[in-house]
């Protein structure tokens, strides 16, 4: 699986015996992207044999302990395992300001740079590389907030063997079919590319909507990704509750993943006023017919489906 998620953590403020705070983990050809790194983080990351020293940014959704309080500990661990090259931090400035601060006093040396891209609550590209796009969008909660997409680029079409051999394409050629050119022939021939490969996989994408309350405009900037994690802080019933902490219900949750048009919802950071997780998913579901998936500590999923 080249596009997969694992959930570290999908707790809200406070911890309880069922669930950790926020964190997941996004990995895309073998890269490891955290987002978000609550308390516990690290420890999660052994549980769920995830290597440390394949990760390679860490996104931080916004300046609240539960989503970030994981931060300071996790590199300093990353510092004792002599972890080389980069890690870059994108959060907000006040985050990347306190972490400056915090890391100076409990780790100077590390044996990785820290490099900190300091992000803006708006729509806005982030990573751009030739096989994913991540970008940001702002979201609706007490502080500052944002979300994050990940866009898969096109994928390259699959050379069809037999085709190659039978009309004498050299290698020299081979990765202008997976771009999808024609085969010009030395004789002067142009052989059709759908001659010579087979359909490129399809390209997914994956949004991670953190604490934010019930807002339309979320629903136009994760428009269309496959698999879409909105929290779920409350139930309807303790509606008054959610919009004034700047959170949603399982319901709004549902709602946006249905206005967005995506395939699958992942609900989660769950309030410790409930006693059960399955009520969340349930009550998404009546308000989005894709699938919905209850978000737990160590569930991996494949977003590559």
């Amino acid at each position: 699986m080249d596009f997969s998620l694992d959930i570290l953590g999908c707790g809200s403020a406070t911890p309880t015996m069922r669930h950790l705070p926020s964190c997941q983990v996004v990995t895309h050809r073998r890269r490891l992207m955290m987002i978000d790194c609550g308390e516990g983080a690290q420890l999660q990351m052994r549980r769920q044999r995830l290597q440390f020293s394949r990760l390679r940014h860490i996104f931080i959704s916004h300046i609240h302990g539960d989503h970030f309080l994981g931060l300071p500990g996790l590199l300093s661990t990353m510092a004792l395992h002599d972890t080389g090259g980069t890690v870059t931090v994108h959060c907000l400035r006040q985050g990347a300001e306190l972490l400056r601060s915090i890391m100076a006093v409990l780790c100077r040396d590390t044996s990785f740079d820290i490099e900190y891209d300091v992000i803006e609550p708006r729509e806005a590209v982030i990573i751009d590389d030739d096989a994913l796009r991540v970008s940001t969008f702002p979201l609706y909660h007490r502080v500052p907030a944002v979300g994050f997409r990940f866009d898969e680029k096109p994928k390259p079409r699959h050379i069809d063997g037999e085709a190659v051999r039978f009309y004498g394409v050299s290698h020299a050629w081979m990765e202008r079919l997976r771009r999808g050119e024609d085969y010009v022939a030395p004789d002067g021939r142009v052989i059709e590319n759908a001659r010579l490969t087979r359909p490129a996989d399809r390209s997914c994408s994956y949004a991670y909507c953190s604490d934010t309350m019930y807002d339309e405009r979320v629903a136009r900037a994760v428009a269309g990704v496959d698999t879409l994690y909105h929290e779920a802080t409350y139930l309807t019933d303790r509606a008054d509750k959610a919009a004034p902490r700047g959170h949603s219900t399982a319901a709004e949750a549902g709602r946006i993943a249905t206005l967005a048009g995506v395939r699958r919802l992942v609900v989660g950071h769950y309030s410790k006023s409930y006693d059960s997780d399955e009520p969340f998913a349930a009550e998404a579901a009546t308000t989005f017919a894709g699938q919905v998936i209850p978000a737990r500590e160590g569930l991996h999923l494949d977003l590559d489906f």
